[in-house]
């Protein structure tokens, strides 16, 4: 029997919105903490959302480059189940919030992603996105699907994918799980629930397939 693909809404900013995902079983939250990003949200109002979620619901913290003490005082309000590194951050930064964490592969500046994932042996997995180095996620842009073949490490895959890609990604891919932000909205941090429910459904169309 095959593993289901996990689910990642990233740049969750409304608790209407959390709300949803959890309604349709989405695996995990992300928040972004990082104040450059469109979907930017203060630790406090991150954190009243987080304090109405169900159980089992994991949450992401998000940073990019961020300053160890900006990142130690979210953490402190928010709290947050994974960090996830988008920027440059180097591993020995990334260990060091003793927590576990996501580091993110900005796949149009990396040229050999093996190498890259061997950098970070104590990341529990990667994201990755079509991103730059340098640029923030969430873009709606995707990239060359095969360059994610053969990584051993567990991946989550973004960059462009909306309920009518995302199919097509997993059968591809076969990530562990699937991240998307910008698929699902009307604006930057603003959800849509029937475009939640289509990926959703989406992703479990796949999964049958």
């Amino acid at each position: 029997m095959s593993l289901r693909t996990r689910i990642k809404f990233c740049g969750i900013t409304r608790e209407q919105d959390a709300a949803c995902a959890v309604a349709l079983g989405v695996d995990a939250l992300g928040f972004v903490f990082t104040r450059r990003s469109q979907r930017f949200v203060e630790p406090a109002a991150a954190a009243a959302i987080r304090a109405a979620l169900s159980p089992f619901v994991c949450t992401v913290a998000l940073f990019m480059d961020d300053e160890p003490g900006w990142i130690a005082a979210v953490l402190d309000v928010f709290g947050a189940d994974l960090i996830q590194f988008h920027g440059s951050e180097p591993a020995a930064f990334c260990d060091g919030f003793a927590r576990p964490y996501l580091k993110a592969v900005a796949m149009a500046s990396v040229a050999d992603v093996p190498a890259h994932l061997q950098a970070y042996p104590r990341a529990s997995g990667f994201v990755l996105d079509a991103h730059a180095a340098g640029e923030a996620g969430g873009t709606g842009r995707r990239f060359d699907w095969a360059r994610a073949g053969g990584l051993t490490r567990p991946i989550v895959l973004a960059g462009g994918l909306a309920s009518e890609t995302v199919g097509e990604a997993i059968a591809h891919v076969r990530p562990y799980a699937v991240d998307v932000s910008s698929g699902i909205e009307t604006a930057p941090g603003i959800k849509d629930d029937a475009k939640m429910r289509a990926f959703a459904a989406a992703v479990t169309a796949a999964d049958r397939r």
